[in-house]
C-alpha cells in the first residue's frame, strides 16, 4: 500500500471519500460553495455574461493543491448553466479517439472537466487545440498520396481543466484558457463554516464552536481533509461515546489517527525529526531524506513537503531541504525526550 493511501491527511482523493460526496456534502450551487471568494465572483460574472449571450462560458483552468474543490467547481458550473458535466482525467485519455468519443457526444453548452490535465499525452493535446478554439476536430483518413482531412464540427462547449502542477502545462495549451485561477488553502474560519454545513447535512448534533475550531485547525487548510476528519471523529464518537463529540472526544479520535495539535501525522513528524536529528536541520537533498526514511523522493515532494512549506516549517534552498526556526522549535522538544 502506498503512503498516499495510508495517510488520512493526504489531500488526494481516496475511495472512502466518494460515498459521502455523493450523499450531499458537495455543494451544487455557487452560493453554497464555501471559500475562494475572488474565484466565485469571477465565475458569477462569466456565467451571467455567457447566459445573456447564449454562449458557453469561456474555458477555465483551475490550478492549486489537491482537495480544494476543483472538481466540485466544475460540477457547479455545469449545474448553474443548466448543462451536463463530462468528467475524465489526463491519464485516462491515452489516445485521440478517447477524447473524440466524448466530444462528439456532448451537447451545446456542456462542460468537459479534465482532471490532472498536465498529464495529457501530446497526441491527445493536438486534438484539444482546434476543439477549444474553433469547436472542430480534424481527422486524417488514409495515408500517403491518398490522405485527406475530414473536419467534424462540435457543439460549443466549455472545457474546465484542473491541475496540481500548472508549470507542467505546455504554453500552447495554457494560452487557450480564457480564465485561469489558482485555488488557495482555506483559513480556519471558512473551514468552520464548511464543517457547520456538513454536520447539518449528515444529521449530527452540532458540536461546540471550540470542537469545530479544533477540527478545522488540524485540517491543513484543505476541505477534503476537513470532511475526512469529521467522518472519522463521528465514527469514533458513535462507537465509543454514544455519538457525543466534544473537544475531549475529538482529541482522542485524532490521537488514534496519529494527528497532533499542529495537523501533522506520523510521516510528517518522521520527516522533520530525521531532518533535525540526522542532518542537523539541513540543508540536505530530498534523495538522501527519501533513502533515510525508506520513502520515494517523489512521495516526499508531493505528499509531505507542500504542507510543511505552507506551514513555514521547511524551506527549499539551492543546497537542499532545511528546517526553518519554527520547524526547529517544533521538532527539538521531541528529540530531547
Amino acid at each position: 500500500m502506498s503512503a498516499d493511501a495510508e495517510r488520512i491527511v493526504t489531500a488526494t482523493r481516496q475511495t472512502q471519500d466518494a460515498p459521502e460526496d455523493t450523499g450531499g456534502l458537495r455543494p451544487t450551487t455557487l452560493d453554497t460553495y464555501v471559500g475562494q471568494v475572488r474565484l466565485r465572483e469571477r465565475l458569477r460574472i462569466a456565467m451571467d455574461a455567457s447566459a445573456r449571450r447564449g454562449d458557453p462560458m469561456e474555458h477555465l483552468l483551475l490550478h492549486g493543491p489537491p482537495g480544494l474543490g476543483k472538481t466540485t467547481l466544475a460540477h457547479i458550473v455545469a449545474s448553474e448553466m443548466g448543462t451536463r458535466a463530462w468528467v475524465t482525467s489526463g491519464p485516462a485519455l491515452s489516445k485521440g479517439s478517447d477524447l473524440v468519443g466524448t466530444l462528439t457526444r456532448m451537447q451545446h453548452g456542456d462542460v468537459l472537466f479534465i482532471d490532472e490535465i498536465h498529464r495529457l499525452p501530446a497526441a491527445v493535446e493536438e486534438y484539444i487545440y482546434p476543439a477549444m478554439e474553433d469547436f472542430k476536430i480534424d481527422f486524417t483518413l488514409d495515408s500517403g498520396m491518398h490522405a485527406r482531412v475530414v473536419t467534424y464540427r462540435l457543439k460549443p462547449f466549455t472545457l474546465i481543466g484542473a491541475t496540481t502542477r500548472a508549470g507542467l502545462l505546455t504554453a500552447a495549451l495554457r494560452s487557450r484558457f480564457g480564465i485561469t485561477h489558482r485555488l488557495d488553502f482555506y483559513p480556519t474560519e471558512e473551514l468552520i463554516t464548511l464543517l457547520e454545513r456538513a454536520v447539518d447535512r449528515i444529521g449530527m448534533d452540532r458540536p461546540s464552536p471550540d470542537t469545530l475550531a479544533m477540527l478545522a485547525q488540524r485540517s491543513r487548510g484543505t476541505p477534503r481533509i476537513c470532511l475526512r476528519l469529521l467522518r472519522r471523529a463521528r465514527d469514533y464518537a458513535m462507537v465509543r461515546h454514544d455519538g457525543a463529540l466534544d473537544t475531549t472526544v475529538l482529541q482522542s479520535a485524532l490521537t488514534l489517527e496519529g494527528i497532533d495539535g499542529d495537523g501533522l501525522d506520523t510521516l510528517d513528524r518522521d520527516y522533520l525529526r530525521t531532518l533535525l536529528e540526522i542532518y542537523d536541520g539541513g540543508p540536505v537533498g530530498v534523495e538522501a531524506l527519501g533513502a533515510t526514511l525508506g520513502e520515494d523522493p517523489s512521495t516526499l515532494e508531493d505528499l509531505v513537503e507542500p504542507f510543511l512549506l505552507q506551514a513555514g516549517l521547511l524551506a527549499r534552498t539551492r543546497q537542499g531541504r532545511q528546517l526553518t526556526p519554527a520547524g526547529r522549535a517544533l521538532t527539538a522538544p521531541k528529540r530531547s525526550k
